[in-house]
């Protein structure tokens, strides 16, 4: 059976995976009357909350004699170090692009991993039934990207199909037939290359994934160089210098058919397989057969731009609402996760208890702290810091700069101009997309954009999207105000009370309810003014043995603001953190103690 290995490459929410859900469909693989949820490919809890993929997943199809291996990736930049793997074990990419919004940062980010390992893509223009479709204009758009990305002549040369993955089908011409997907399966065999085999050479395969099995320990994902790959066969690993991590045996060979990973007693070149049996190997190490030496080249990974400090909880509430507390068994947590994440960095402070997380963006690290929460972890999360860099020849420090691109409705381009300008932001264009909208493209520090996301939604009441993209490093632009507003602070332990709440109103917006835990420094509301105050959120109504001539004052509380875990992460400063349990997210000081806290806002004035 004839062999093509390709990816869905595309933009976060263009329609990856429901794509590949319609493909699987259509080859069988469901029943006609299987009831299966939407975007099957998503099985991660957070990936079905968030509407995103997070973890790249394999699956294959069998069409008129052909398997078709599919890789369904991440579309955010957050998720890249997942895209760039995968893209070294495929021979072709399926371009997804949205026929509205046409090309986006995110397309942009994965077609220019592609193009540099020479794939050739396939162009296919989705969501055509939209009412806002622009196709003819995406189609030029697509072109120009194609060239400004240094694109040969043979990728310029794109082929594309045009789509409605919702409906189930695709075709050369925008108009139809709306059948099935049969031409893009067509074209996918015709100009997606064999992957290219080498039958002779001994076993060997280059780890691009890595997943953590109960019953059978790491299983390393990859496609096969060289050779055939036997179960119970002796293997060893090799980093990337070609030095031995460890000898073993093949306990396990998995091939991809649908969904489902089945056991396979032998594989061949260019197939991708799962292995196990192993238990030092990780990404991007070679696995093969003993006698090889030779480690495969394995692409490098960009480097993390933004690092938060993740360290226990020491609240007068720690321990009360998770199980896994110390700082032992998060830092093995931590290292599980880098040992698969390779974007991931993790250090360990000064402090025995606290540890440096650097990771691609606050979304890949929010994801990450989320998923703790939800194994019983308790954490305490600092601010994000951009990884700042220092330019080798001049010594100068530079900062990581991100392409911001803003679609907004024109009454509300002044204002975010004006907000990212006052970040530092450079903009490059600014242009009219239709419908009353602009696209305004920014180059913007990516320390200023860390809580801009709240900012930008309330100021374009919701009808604005922003996308943003890592640029590069320059130099460093400087001090850039942060938040304006102080804030309440408890000054004591307990349960807060209804009416102390509404006597504080008018101090600014509170995060809690009546009822909620809270203790000694522990952030309860915004302050309306710049500085921080510290109120009593426990105290009571003195009750008299007067009667009162009046009706008493009913408590009627404003709704307080919700404060998730993105939210709450944008929103702290440098001498706040973030107390994460698996029931409560809240926000405190560094320091809980208030003469602590004057002592060291002293020293801070003073160096």
């Amino acid at each position: 059976m004839d062999l093509r290995n390709i990816a869905i490459i595309a933009h976060v929410d263009h329609g990856k995976t429901t794509l590949v859900d319609c493909l699987l469909k259509q080859t069988g693989i469901f029943r006609e009357n299987q009831q299966v949820q939407e975007r099957a490919m998503d099985s991660n809890d957070l990936e079905r909350e968030r509407g995103i993929t997070i973890l790249a997943k394999c699956t294959s199809v069998e069409y008129q004699q052909h398997r078709i291996n599919i890789i369904d990736t991440p579309g955010h930049a957050d998720f890249g170090g997942e895209v760039e793997r995968i893209l070294s074990m495929v021979d072709g990419v399926v371009l997804l692009v949205d026929a509205a919004e046409g090309p986006m940062p995110q397309t942009k980010f994965v077609l220019g991993k592609a193009l540099k390992l020479g794939l050739r893509p396939i162009v296919l223009i989705n969501k055509i039934d939209r009412p806002d479709e622009r196709k003819d204009e995406v189609l030029n758009e697509i072109f120009d990207l194609f060239a400004a990305m240094d694109a040969d002549e043979h990728q310029l040369d794109f082929p594309h199909l045009y789509s409605s993955a919702k409906q189930g089908w695709a075709a050369n011409d925008a108009e139809g037939p709306k059948d099935n997907m049969d031409p893009l399966f067509k074209l996918i065999i015709e100009h997606v290359p064999k992957p290219e085999i080498d039958t002779i050479g001994e076993f060997s395969l280059l780890a691009t994934t890595l997943q953590a099995d109960p019953y059978l320990g790491r299983i390393l994902t990859g496609k096969i160089a060289s050779g055939t790959a036997v179960r119970n066969m002796a293997i060893r690993a090799l980093d990337r210098d070609g030095n031995v991590i460890e000898d073993g045996r093949a306990s396990q060979l998995l091939a991809f058919r649908g969904l489902e990973r089945i056991p396979i007693d032998e594989a061949h070149a260019g197939d991708i397989i799962a292995i196990a049996g192993l238990t030092k190997a990780t990404v991007a190490d070679t696995i093969c057969a003993p006698s090889v030496t030779q480690a495969i080249d394995a692409q490098p990974i960009d480097p993390p731009t933004l690092s938060m400090g993740f360290s226990i909880n020491d609240s007068p509430l720690a321990g009360t609402e998770g199980s896994k507390v110390t700082s032992r068994v998060i830092l093995d947590r931590l290292m599980n996760e880098a040992e698969g994440n390779v974007a991931l960095h993790i250090t360990q402070t000064a402090d025995s208890n606290s540890f440096e997380v650097a990771g691609r963006g606050e979304l890949q690290l929010a994801v990450l702290i989320e998923t703790m929460r939800r194994e019983g972890f308790e954490l305490s999360i600092s601010r994000p810091q951009v990884v700042f860099r220092e330019d080798t020849k001049t010594g100068e420090r530079l900062e990581p700069i991100e392409e911001v691109i803003i679609d907004v409705d024109d009454e509300y381009s002044g204002i975010v101009v004006e907000k990212l300008s006052a970040r530092k932001g450079e903009m490059l264009e600014m242009k009219s997309v239709g419908s009353g909208k602009q696209r305004i493209t920014f180059h913007v520090p990516a320390r200023a954009l860390i809580g801009y996301h709240g900012e930008f939604l309330t100021d374009t009441r919701g009808t604005g999207v922003i996308n943003r993209l890592f640029h590069g490093y320059a130099p460093h632009k400087g001090p850039i105000a942060s938040r304006r507003n102080g804030t309440l602070i408890s000054l004591g332990d307990g349960k807060a009370v209804a009416y102390a709440l509404w006597k504080m109103e008018d101090r600014g917006p509170m995060f809690i309810n009546p009822g909620d835990k809270v203790y000694t420094g522990m952030i309860i509301g915004e302050h309306s003014r710049g500085n921080d105050l510290d109120v009593n959120p426990l105290k009571g109504k003195q009750l008299t043995n007067i009667r009162s001539s009046g009706k008493d004052d009913a408590v009627d509380l404003t709704t307080p603001i919700e404060m998730g875990l993105d939210k709450a992460i944008a929103y702290i400063t440098e001498d706040e953190l973030v107390e994460v349990t698996p029931l409560s997210i809240r926000l405190r000081k560094r320091f809980l103690d208030i003469h602590e806290r004057k002592r060291q806002g002293r020293n801070a004035e003073q160096a």
